[in-house]
């Protein structure tokens, strides 16, 4: 990107920029909910569509001057509907939690009852945290992992939809590294009569090259954001089924006919005038970029080594005694358990274990496990992913190579001299592969 107007009028914000790609640039970067956008999705970003404002949808605004805001965002749409095989997409949302948020003022009233994952096994804040909106708002029950499989039963979700009789049922996760089935997510709301909703925001990219299966289509309602697995701008979109042909309720029983009708205009309503204003055009240039991307021949080979790349990390990782949540992945990331890690035990938690491979140049993040005994402030676990390596075009080599860093590292967390020497590593192999 050029930055010379930066660095000449704001060296001091230009040296940070600077500092931070570097950073980018010689660390190993695993948060799975991070990635790297190509350099034609940051251009649309720091476009001059940032500076129109455009209150309303494409050909329904209340400002003139908007033909070319109205161009990229209905171009936006229709690449988002066609990525997905959706029939209507919204792609105002400015970020995950808002388009959750707009979902539920649409189909819901306060209060409603809302049946999604519990926090700790994997869930997300706006799925019913009590800090959060969604539980505040919302009278939420969960569902979790089986503590021998830590993975979910479906039979038992069945169970509790069908004592509870929730209003909404939500699949889709944050830190849940097995494959979700959405059409049994859906059977099951359908056959207690609520909507059926996905959060897709970490495997959007994984769904979009066919590295996962797709809620469509079975599932009511799609959120996701725009960055993780998709490798586009920080952002969101909310996808779902055509409200003409929903509104097409000949043979539905009332119940359903309801349910069916303006399914999309009721989310247009709850995003604007609901929840935001102006919707942000310059990113929205830059997700109709990222859907442009992702619908090439080289984003599905990217999304299915994402996932090679986190399998075979996860089998070096548990050769060298690391215990994982779940033993193993299905998708792009994995849950370190650093209690039933045995050279770990009672000397380090989560956020000892990330500090000490962010000192090694290995950035994750701290993490609850299933049934963590401990709190969300210290939780037990270590979050990775591998988006970003499979970005910058490692492969398996490099993941047995990274495990084995990573293993070294958590299985010495008193020394500091191995973290140094992995750390120089590091940025040797940093150099191998560079991105920006």
């Amino acid at each position: 990107m050029n930055t010379q107007n930066l660095a000449k009028e704001d060296p001091e914000v230009f040296r940070i920029v600077e500092n931070e790609l570097e950073r980018q640039r010689n660390e190993i970067n695993m948060i799975p909910s991070e990635n790297y956008c190509t350099k034609a999705v940051l251009e649309a970003a720091g476009s001059v569509m940032m500076n129109k404002y455009a209150e309303g949808y494409p050909k329904k605004r209340y400002y003139q001057g908007n033909k070319f805001v109205d161009d990229v965002e209905i171009l936006a749409i229709e690449r988002a509907k066609k990525l997905f095989g959706a029939e209507y997409a919204n792609v105002q949302p400015n970020s995950g939690s808002p388009a959750n948020m707009a979902v539920y003022f649409a189909l819901l009233e306060l209060k409603d009852k809302i049946l999604g994952m519990n926090l700790s096994h994997g869930g997300h804040l706006t799925h019913g945290s009590p800090v959060n909106f969604s539980g505040k708002y919302y009278n939420f029950i969960d569902y979790g992992v089986e503590k021998e499989t830590e993975t979910i039963d479906m039979d038992q979700v069945r169970k509790i939809a069908e004592a509870e009789k929730p209003k909404l049922i939500i699949s889709g996760y944050t830190a849940y590294p097995r494959l979700i089935d959405f059409k049994e997510f859906h059977d099951i709301a359908e056959s207690v009569g609520a909507y059926s909703m996905a959060d897709i925001s970490h495997i959007a990219g994984l769904v979009a090259g066919g590295a996962h299966p797709s809620p469509f289509p079975f599932t009511d309602v799609v959120t996701t954001t725009t960055h993780k697995t998709l490798r586009g701008p920080r952002s969101a979109m909310i996808l779902c089924k055509s409200e003409d042909r929903l509104a097409n309720t000949e043979g539905l029983d009332e119940k359903k006919a309801e349910k069916a009708r303006n399914l999309g205009m009721k989310i247009d309503k709850a995003v604007f005038p609901g929840l935001q204003g102006g919707p942000h055009e310059h990113t929205i240039a830059a997700k109709a970029v990222a859907f442009g991307e992702a619908m090439k021949p080289e984003f599905r080979n990217y999304a299915h080594q994402i996932v090679k790349n986190a399998k075979a990390l996860a089998e070096t990782l548990m050769e060298n005694g690391i215990k994982l949540v779940s033993n193993g992945t299905d998708n792009h990331l994995i849950l370190i358990d650093l209690i039933k890690t045995k050279s770990v035990g009672e000397m380090g938690r989560g956020k000892d274990g990330a500090v000490a491979l962010e000192e090694a140049g290995i950035i994750t993040n701290c993490n609850t496990i299933p049934f963590d005994p401990s709190t969300p402030f210290r939780p037990s676990g270590i979050r990775l992913g591998t988006p970003i390596l499979a970005t910058r075009g490692m492969k398996e080599p490099e993941m047995k190579q990274v495990g084995e860093w990573i293993a070294k590292v958590l299985n010495n967390l008193d020394n500091a001299g191995i973290r140094q020497k992995i750390k120089e590593e590091v940025k040797e192999i940093c150099r191998q592969f560079v991105f920006y």
